[in-house]
């Protein structure tokens, strides 16, 4: 089969287009409102995009309380989602007022970075405290787009010392959570090497 994005006439009961982008992690974005109140929220399009330095994105569609927040604040948190922690980051996905604290809501344990005033999810395995470098609408073909992208710069990174296996993060302690298109998720349980092959 084959068709047009612009018209998006493909036929099949649901919109494919996630579910071909996928495996996609979730960073669990956590800030706080000008006002002091604490948010936590996923976000499915999100990924890191350098290692020197450390920069990571996401993408919002509409502008939300995340992208609010950190406009105000200029600083976030994202945790790790480990499939342990499944029930709960759903659960901090439900479309709640500004002055709901998500980390409340899901019972989860809020922590507070070291370098940026952001709380994060004491239960993850792993936490990347960033400063945001830029917020952009990105620019499409034709109508204006609803996204906006954030991007930070990770200052700082917390590791729990039980998901670290002979000097790694052990993925396949930590399980990570992924979003596979519609209501899909799966966790990455099994791992494996695959080294790049050296030619002549």
């Amino acid at each position: 089969m084959f068709y047009e994005t612009a018209d998006n006439r493909h036929g099949l009961a649901h919109d494919p287009f996630k579910a071909i982008v996928a495996p996609r992690p979730i960073g669990w974005i956590g800030t706080r409102s000008a006002d002091g109140v604490r948010n936590l929220a996923p976000y499915s399009f999100f990924n890191a995009i350098s290692d020197r330095p450390k920069l990571v994105m996401f993408s919002s569609m509409g502008h939300k309380h995340s992208v609010a927040n950190i406009e105000a604040t200029g600083v976030f948190t994202t945790s790790l989602v480990g499939a342990e922690l499944t029930q709960q980051m759903n659960t901090s996905s439900a479309a709640v007022g500004a002055e709901v604290d998500e980390f409340a809501l899901a019972g989860l344990t809020p922590g507070e970075g070291r370098l940026v005033a952001a709380p994060y999810v004491t239960e993850a395995y792993a936490v990347l405290e960033c400063r945001m470098t830029e917020i952009i609408r990105p620019k499409t073909l034709s109508v204006p787009s609803d996204s906006y992208v954030v991007f930070g710069e990770v200052v700082g990174i917390h590791i729990s010392e039980a998901a670290i296996t002979d000097g790694r993060l052990d993925m396949s302690i930590v399980r990570p959570l992924a979003r596979m298109g519609y209501m899909d998720y799966s966790e990455a349980s099994s791992t494996f090497e695959l080294f790049r092959p050296q030619l002549p």
